[in-house]
């Protein structure tokens, strides 16, 4: 997931909530109570080499730390399995990993919030990467 989750991901991301995000989702016409919004979703592998190297109890802090004070209105959490080609030797690598999804509260400091997550995440897990994919849906809660 490190390997092919790149950089490019995030900033992709990113552009469509800037300027454009609004446009975007004023455009999607959506059924009675419910509104359109932007949904992040944060791609985390747990793999530090070729071990598992985030526990839970250190993924339970990190939400604690970073996700839920910038994010308070909520958030899903999936356990995933994800797959990544190894740049070095061509091999495909398996890794458990954490799947986050957040209707973004629609705020202007939204991709500065998810930017400061994915950073947190890197430096602390020793990560190259966090995948995050920003597209509109019609939503209500």
């Amino acid at each position: 997931m490190r390997a092919t989750c790149s950089a490019v991901a995030f900033v992709l991301g990113l552009a469509a909530t800037t300027s454009h995000g609004s446009a975007q989702t004023a455009e999607l016409s959506c059924h009675s109570g419910q509104q359109p919004r932007l949904i992040a979703e944060l791609l985390f592998g747990r793999d530090i080499g070729r071990h598992v190297g985030v526990s839970e109890a250190a993924w339970a802090r990190f939400v604690a730390r970073e996700l839920t004070p910038r994010f308070p209105d909520g958030l899903t959490v999936t356990d995933t399995v994800g797959q990544w080609r190894d740049r070095d030797n061509g091999g495909v690598v398996h890794e458990p990993g954490k799947h986050v999804e957040i209707a973004l509260p629609g705020n202007a400091d939204d991709d500065a919030s998810l930017e400061a997550v994915v950073s947190a995440y890197k430096r602390a897990f020793h990560q190259q990467s966090v995948g995050v994919i920003v597209q509109t849906a019609c939503v209500s809660f």
